[in-house]
């Protein structure tokens, strides 16, 4: 049986409630009337999923994690918008909240990456359609270039929907 999509995310962090504050100022996620003490349901604008991610408090003394410093673990999550103008307004929110760490052209897609309240990484990408990827952005793959999202959108097209043929039908 194959896998189709990532449903939800799960995320022990230092106070659900605070985290939960970030993602809906930086992501646009709403909350849900589910849950309980020490745990926050939210769902990403437009979803149709139960949730997209749950949030769970571990506490002021939780450490941030280790993973891939000193511990196995989770690198980032990523999450797709559909258009350039999209990602280029989630840049300018991930700035404002001063947690934007890097903006990556990886050739087939362009990306954001950024930290949430606990120091856990999440990237949020523009796919390129397939029907619009060409051997400059193949070849562009094996190197990961620095994000220009106006060039991108001169390029491509500020609405273009994308993902088309890649990561939906």
């Amino acid at each position: 049986m194959p896998v189709r999509h990532l449903n939800h995310a799960v995320l022990y962090v230092s106070d659900a409630d605070s985290t939960a504050n970030f993602y809906e100022r930086a992501l646009g996620f709403e909350r849900l009337p589910m849950g309980f003490p020490g745990a926050v349901f939210m769902r990403a604008p437009g979803s149709t999923n139960d949730h997209d991610l749950g949030l769970f408090s571990m506490g002021p003394g939780a450490r941030p994690s280790a993973a891939g410093r000193e511990t196995v673990g989770l690198y980032h999550l990523a999450w797709e918008v559909d258009t350039l103008s999209e990602l280029r307004e989630v840049a300018d929110r991930l700035r404002q909240e001063g947690a934007l760490v890097g903006a990556s052209d990886h050739g087939t897609t362009k990306s954001l990456y950024a930290k949430d309240p606990d120091g856990i990484e999440f990237e949020v990408a523009w796919v390129v359609p397939a029907d619009l990827l060409d051997s400059a952005a193949l070849s562009a793959r094996s190197a990961i270039g620095r994000l220009d999202i106006d060039q991108e959108m001169r390029r491509y097209g500020a609405e273009t929907l994308g993902g088309v043929g890649i990561s939906r039908p």
